[in-house]
């Protein structure tokens, strides 16, 4: 199964780890939204989308990416994010799942994970995520991607 991962990681770069996991168990393609411009998403049998959650949202630059790409309906695609709150995960995952829907994207599935977070304070929160444990389901989901 030829897997891309398009996925946006900054500040702690939290959604990079996982999505390297993934990538690993998938044998996938890693690309950012800015070079995945370049990619031919149809080449693909499944897409994956990941991003941090930023104050409730995908990162845009995903968003521009969906919109802008010439992807065929019925793409199967998952989503994955990491997260300094799970209620703001929720929130993004139905509205990034939504537009994908209404564009003809076949979601097969989910991962959410907690994710070290400055965003609030210096300190942060959720120092230490994604753990070993929170990589360890990010692979298992993968896997569950292949079936």
């Amino acid at each position: 199964m030829k897997t891309l991962i398009v996925y946006h990681s900054e500040h702690h770069m939290n959604t990079e780890k996982v999505a390297r996991e993934m990538s690993g168990v998938l044998e996938a393609t890693l690309v950012t939204p800015k070079i995945a411009s370049g990619e031919n998403i149809s080449d693909y049998d499944l897409t994956g989308f990941g991003s941090g959650i930023y104050y409730g949202r995908f990162h845009d630059d995903l968003y521009a990416f969906v919109r802008s790409a010439q992807i065929p309906k019925g793409t199967r695609v998952f989503l994955f994010s990491t997260t300094g709150s799970k209620s703001y995960a929720d929130r993004a995952h139905r509205e990034f799942r939504s537009m994908l829907e209404e564009r003809g994207f076949n979601v097969v599935g989910e991962y959410s994970c907690l994710g070290f977070d400055t965003a609030l304070s210096s300190e942060g929160i959720n120092r230490g995520h994604p753990n070993e444990q929170d990589l360890k389901q990010a692979r298992s989901f993968a896997s569950s991607l292949k079936q």
